[in-house]
């Protein structure tokens, strides 16, 4: 217990230095949308860069809904029932590792940007593992966060924190493919800089997608990153077909699971 309370105690210096990286972050989108570019970047008008074509970020519906749906609760549900003994596995250590829940939610914004319960594996101290992220609290994890644990440091590398979203997709308000949910108030701090993250939600949010198999996920340090991130989020909407989402399983299958950017 003693161990425990000094690695508590040292998180929160910690996270002050992290609070206040956040607030010099937290000037750039000014900057970019009275300029309408960054000072580290060629002179780009970040509200028509990847907002020319509205009318194409159309819902999924009819039969290809329908079939996408089948395919959520066939391949998810076969998924969870073979992962069941890791997913078991997985509570425990975090168990062992540090006090509180193994699962717990955050909210997050799904199709329509209707608010949703988002399901993970616990990855940071108790303190931190916030349900409901506002303006004031949400912090973006950053390489060495002093906020994580030690076994969710592996989970967050491997992306096994995601795996209870599982359940999600069984319930309906996640699917297998799709882009992936943003807390609110990350998209409110970028929705007047790009307004086509909007577009993002035309459709239900996935476990993976076109955005996190090309590497681009975890920390958005500039605003390029989320512009990269929504480009490809609105070219899988523009371009859906079933055979994109089985591309997008197999590669994430082969290289979606580690990559730098995911701590």
């Amino acid at each position: 217990m003693a161990t425990l309370s000094k690695i508590d105690t040292n998180s929160t210096k910690n996270v002050a230095t992290i609070t206040a990286k956040k607030d010099v972050k937290s000037a750039a989108p000014a900057v970019v949308t009275a300029c309408g570019n960054t000072s580290s970047a060629p002179s780009q008008d970040w509200h028509t860069s990847i907002d020319s074509d509205q009318l194409a970020y159309k819902p999924i519906v009819g039969f290809d809904a329908a079939f996408k749906r089948l395919c959520d609760v066939l391949i998810g549900g076969a998924a969870f029932i073979i992962l069941m003994p890791l997913f078991i596995l997985i509570s425990i250590l975090i168990k062992l590792d540090s006090t509180g829940p193994a699962l717990f939610y955050q909210q997050r914004s799904g199709r329509n940007r209707e608010p949703i319960k988002v399901y993970k594996f616990r990855t940071m101290y108790q303190n931190y593992s916030t349900p409901v992220p506002t303006e004031k609290s949400f912090i973006q994890t950053q390489k060495n966060d002093p906020r994580i644990t030690r076994i969710g440091a592996f989970l967050r590398r491997t992306s096994l924190d995601e795996l209870p979203q599982l359940l999600n997709i069984l319930q309906g308000s996640m699917s297998l493919v799709g882009p992936r949910p943003h807390p609110a108030p990350l998209d409110e701090q970028y929705s007047q800089i790009i307004p086509a993250i909007n577009s993002r939600y035309t459709v239900k949010p996935g476990l993976t997608g076109w955005a996190q198999v090309n590497g681009f996920r975890g920390e958005t340090l500039r605003v390029e990153d989320m512009v990269s991130r929504v480009e490809h989020d609105c070219h899988y909407i523009k371009n859906w077909s079933l055979w994109l989402d089985i591309k997008i399983i197999a590669l994430t299958a082969i290289r979606g699971w580690t990559q730098d950017n995911a701590y």
